[in-house]
């Protein structure tokens, strides 16, 4: 632990959460016949079935490496699809960073992401780390309900607008809850006895540590990111260390839910977002240990506010059977149309992947944009083998040309959308359409393009992805 004086700390953040919010009122009222226990208040991000953490993460740092590419991305997930594939890696070519990045993953506890974040900042160096969680549940615990699916990223620096004033970092293995191999499903322990000990050897020593650190009494603390292991431990922290602020995350639990290794720095994304200039702030992530850190406010930090915003917006999930299908908790009989397999051959991935997963397309020699790049252009006006120019499609805007709403072919949340995009550029993309408005698509909206997994062989255990068109604006969540 040490205090900082240099400014070097938070460059920005991003942060990403699905558009689809289950009503947790309304599933709990489905389950009301069990008489479990579950959260009944607020509502829960749900990834649509193309999602993973990988793709949320990518979508989570996309902000944050608009000029120059960072020295190191790091991806950080409990949850993540691969346990023999660096997703980081497939992250940087999702985001189009030069190859020379140096890229890592960092899994096995909850508090994966503000260690490697830690990491970052005390070896001074400008790096992105993003998190990402779809982690599985088992149908009636009261984790379906209180997790949740998200992302979140940040970017660290030198003259950085929220400064590392102080830290702590404590080890402790207190099985609070674990998920393994044989049991994939989280396993919860006793609430009491959690919070006991979590809040008694290992929230209090931390968070007093990195204020020592700080030079600042916890009393001076403005605002508090902390992740707790169970509900009330910060309630209990802030009383034994006499700092009654809030705590951020607890909007994060109410609004998305637990992100897991997420979940802290959303809540700091919320956190900086309040926070006046010259205020401390204060971030707090569990798992195995508690990593907490001091930050002090120097002007306002890029991303926060943008964060904020998303945590607003979603459209209300109330079929709790079709929330069991998006989670794979609920196989249904989708007939014949659903059984074929998409397998993806390496040699293919190695030729053009980079350019699919990067959405990368051509410029000609005459201007002309296309996807995907050829030997020979589609311009019928040139006619020889020419080196285009690389055209990064995924981060611009576009319009549909057409639009088809299909229930042949299979999809896992039917209609099946897909149609003609043209970008501004004058590209024009067959693609799958995703996060449908209540209105459906038509021609002349306008959309952004999303990573999503393009095709999965879960015979094989292996998916690819491409990006895939959705609504421009998304709508402002309602009361549920």
């Amino acid at each position: 632990m040490s205090g900082l004086t240099q400014s070097f700390g938070i460059a920005a953040l991003g942060g990403y959460v699905p558009l689809l919010r289950l009503d947790r009122k309304a599933a709990a009222r489905e389950l009301a016949w069990s008489g479990l226990p579950m959260p009944r208040t607020g509502t829960r991000a749900v990834a649509d079935w193309d999602e993973d953490a990988l793709t949320m993460a990518v979508e989570a740092a996309r902000l944050l490496c608009p000029e120059s590419a960072p020295d190191a991305l790091r991806f950080a997930s409990t949850s993540a699809y691969f346990t023999d594939r660096a997703q980081s890696g497939m992250a940087l070519d999702a985001l189009a960073m030069p190859r020379t990045v140096r890229t890592s993953d960092a899994a096995n506890s909850r508090r994966a992401a503000t260690s490697a974040m830690l990491d970052a900042l005390l070896g001074r160096r400008d790096e992105i780390v993003t998190a990402g969680e779809k982690r599985p549940t088992q149908p009636g615990s009261a984790a379906q309900l209180a997790f949740g699916d998200g992302a979140a990223a940040v970017r660290t620096g030198p003259d950085a607008p929220a400064r590392l004033a102080g830290y702590a970092s404590l080890s402790h293995d207190l099985v609070d809850r674990y998920a393994s191999r044989d049991h994939p499903f989280t396993y919860a322990y006793e609430e009491r006895f959690v919070r006991d000990v979590a809040v008694a050897e290992v929230l209090v020593p931390v968070v007093r540590a990195a204020c020592v650190a700080a030079g600042i009494a916890p009393g001076q603390l403005a605002h508090a990111a902390v992740h707790e292991p169970v509900g009330g431990c910060w309630r209990a922290v802030a009383k034994a260390l006499d700092c009654g602020i809030p705590n951020h995350c607890e909007a994060v639990s109410e609004m998305a839910g637990d992100l897991g290794t997420a979940h802290a720095l959303y809540g700091l994304g919320l956190a900086l977002d309040t926070a006046e200039v010259g205020e401390f702030v204060l971030l707090v992530s569990f798992g195995s240990g508690a990593d907490a850190m001091v930050f002090e406010v120097t002007s306002p930090v890029p991303g926060a506010s943008a964060m904020a915003a998303a945590l607003k917006e979603g459209q209300v999930l109330a079929s709790y059977s079709r929330f069991l299908s998006l989670t794979g908790s609920l196989e249904l009989d989708w007939g014949m149309r659903a059984e074929f397999e998409q397998k993806a051959q390496a040699t293919v991935l190695e030729r053009v992947g980079r350019d699919m997963i990067g959405f990368i397309g051509g410029r000609d020699s005459t201007g002309n944009v296309q996807f995907p790049k050829s030997a020979f252009p589609v311009n019928p006006a040139l006619s020889e083998v020419e080196m285009m120019e690389d055209v990064r499609l995924a981060d611009l805007e576009a319009r549909i040309v057409s639009i088809t709403a299909d229930r042949l072919n299979f999809s896992p949340d039917p209609p099946f959308d897909f149609g003609l995009v043209q970008f501004k550029n004058g590209a024009r993309v067959l693609m799958e359409m995703v996060n449908r408005p209540a209105e459906g698509f038509r021609v002349g909206d306008r959309v952004r393009m999303r990573l999503r997994i393009k095709a999965q062989n879960r015979r094989l255990g292996f998916r690819t992805y491409f990006w895939k068109a959705a609504p421009l604006m998304r709508p402002v969540l309602g009361d549920a």
